[in-house]
């Protein structure tokens, strides 16, 4: 007999707005600030075959998704997949993980905001130096932008998944349609080639070795279409479609960066265009690159363009940390204050206060040092992906002849297989990052970050291990997953 409340949020977004949510956090402000930084790692052609490949490796990845929100369309995503296939632990590791990656990269859009009107209106922001972190001066203006920002998403959010969902789609049109305009304008100006793309590859590397610089990035680069099973409870429309959703949402994130590499190498040779950001100290390669051809014009296109990006991030993963910290809150894994849901709006508002809080501490410390720990937050999103990929090659059977794991496996070899590529592609992330001499290792200071985030982790759950795990196994079904079988 369940003794626990289980709380439950309200359907209310349709499908259009739920791609919407997972493209246009998938872009962010990536697809606009990093296309020079990683031209510089790996060459035009380079980035593009590795962004592409990521993207193809994500959708392999998706139809573990796919199937999994289907047969589950319980908020809570990866946290709810690693409890069905692996228990409580393991879930707790799997929602500790994604959970800190989702509030850090709320963080860094914020940050890329200050960015923007660093670039922008650059005395203005120099006003209020304070002080540097890494290198990087740290001034109250930018504290002020990137704070309001994060101030106004939360309340936004808190005024209902709809109000969310909508606005998301708003945002990620008119972030289209500025790239489409660059383009254009690449196109039928003076100045941009597609001769200013050679060489194809970073020269100091092996072609390889250059795809595999940005294949490594993918987690980060395309995390945001797994913001769609943390809105599953949410859902107007049947789970199944769920699936085509994510591999749209990919194509088009895609595209979007393949776009943006293409027209920022195009402006000049890509060699030329870097040598003169790092001689110029600029703020903004990508933007720089941008004015060469189109002036002013061309800085307010991308300002808006980047604008919606950064919306689109804060909008959506101010969603998908809320919800993964009411799943969490509901299992009991987290204080009960975090499965409250508000008296109007029917969100969990505590889980997005608590985003706001912690995400307004980061705009002190700086962007540099912001990036350490964002660039460890890959490694958390790829343990993620592949609780969610093992759990669902649990439910596939090679065959009529396997051993059945209950009333929820298919026979499906095709789809195993690509549920195992995803654990093997998963694990290969992990190695990229993780392993001291890989093209994608990381920095130092991203180690330090991590065994940190590591032992706070170990921490918390001890604390919270008593109560946890003393609800039994029918209860706790219920509390994740809704049913008390799985």
């Amino acid at each position: 007999m369940v003794k626990n409340e289980r709380k439950k949020l309200e359907r209310s977004l349709k499908a259009h707005w739920v791609w919407a949510i997972a493209f246009g956090s998938a872009i962010g402000w990536g697809a606009f600030v990093l296309p020079t930084d990683w031209i510089s790692q790996a060459g035009p052609i380079g980035v593009v075959i590795g962004i592409l490949l990521g993207a193809i490796l994500m959708m392999i990845i998706g139809v573990s998704y796919g199937f999994l929100i289907e047969k589950f369309p319980v908020t809570g995503g990866e946290f709810a997949y690693a409890y069905i296939g692996f228990g409580r632990k393991f879930a707790f590791i799997a929602g500790w993980f994604l959970t800190l990656g989702y509030i850090c990269i709320v963080a860094l859009n914020a940050s890329a905001l200050a960015l923007l009107a660093k670039f922008l209106f650059p005395d203005f922001v120099r006003t209020g130096n304070m002080y540097k972190v890494a290198g990087y001066e740290v001034s109250i203006i930018q504290i002020a932008i990137a704070s309001i920002a994060l101030i106004v998403f939360a309340f936004l959010n808190i005024r209902g998944a709809s109000f969310s969902g909508r606005t998301q789609f708003i945002f990620s049109i008119i972030l289209i349609l500025g790239i489409l305009l660059l383009a254009v304008g690449a196109m039928f100006t003076e100045g941009p080639s597609l001769e200013n793309i050679s060489p194809a590859f970073q020269p100091n590397k092996t072609a390889i070795a250059s795809i595999l610089s940005i294949l490594a990035l993918a987690p980060f680069a395309y995390v945001g279409f797994d913001n769609i099973p943390q809105a599953a409870e949410e859902f107007t429309f049947e789970p199944k479609k769920a699936f085509g959703l994510i591999i749209w949402s990919l194509l088009a994130a895609g595209l979007a960066y393949s776009a943006m590499i293409l027209i920022t190498a195009s402006t000049m040779p890509w060699q030329d265009l870097l040598a003169q950001i790092n001689s110029n100290n600029s703020v903004w390669g990508t933007g720089d690159a941008i004015e060469s051809y189109m002036g002013r014009a061309g800085v307010l296109i991308i300002g808006i363009a980047v604008s919606m990006g950064i919306f689109t991030g804060l909008n959506g993963f101010y969603i998908s940390s809320s919800r993964l910290t009411f799943a969490m809150g509901r299992a009991r894994i987290l204080p009960n204050v975090f499965r409250k849901l508000h008296s109007k709006y029917h969100t969990p508002y505590v889980g997005i206060l608590f985003t706001m809080a912690i995400c307004l501490i980061a705009p002190w410390f700086g962007r540099q040092a912001l990036l350490w720990v964002v660039d460890m937050s890959s490694t958390g999103v790829a343990i993620a992906y592949f609780f969610c990929t093992a759990t669902a090659y649990k439910f596939f059977r090679w065959s009529k002849n396997s051993k059945s794991n209950g009333s929820y496996d298919v026979v499906a070899p095709g789809r195993k297989l690509l549920s195992l590529i995803g654990m093997i592609s998963s694990i290969g992330f992990l190695i990229l990052l993780l392993f001291p001499g890989s093209p994608a290792s990381l920095g130092k200071e991203s180690y330090i970050a991590l065994g940190i985030w590591i032992v706070i982790g170990i921490v918390f759950y001890f604390v919270n291990a008593k109560r946890y795990n003393s609800i039994d196994r029918k209860e706790m079904n219920y509390l994740i997953l809704e049913k008390e079988e799985i």
